[in-house]
């Protein structure tokens, strides 16, 4: 499993890419389906901007594929917006590829029949 941290108009320091694969990584905890987690973190350098700060990120699975997106006034309050709402995608996946999965079994219950009185 991999996490890449990149970004655009800022510089990643040692400290911004450990706490970003620190907070995105606990999604590891939940499912083990996930390949890849490409996270970009952006900044817009104008000041009239007051939520200027940027993090997105790609989560390739097995199964398909999530982008999110989230912009708060700091880049560590990005972060974890988008941590907390890339879990709740990851379970809300999760749940659903599971439930498909029991769906679509070769052997299922016979459906029962219907005695007419």
């Amino acid at each position: 499993m991999r996490i890449i941290v990149n970004g655009r108009n800022i510089e990643i320091t040692d400290a911004i890419k450990a706490y970003t694969k620190e907070k995105i990584g606990k999604v590891l905890n939940h499912y083990d389906q996930i390949q890849t987690l490409e996270v970009v973190l952006s900044v817009i350098k104008n000041p009239s901007v007051s939520e200027s700060h940027t993090a997105e990120v790609i989560c390739k699975m097995t199964s398909g594929s999530i982008k999110l997106e989230e912009t708060a006034e700091s880049m560590y309050a990005s972060i974890d917006l988008l941590a907390d709402k890339l879990l709740r995608q990851v379970e809300k996946h999760k749940s659903k590829y599971i439930k498909a999965a029991k769906n679509a079994s070769i052997r299922t219950d016979a459906p029962e029949e219907k005695e007419d009185k």
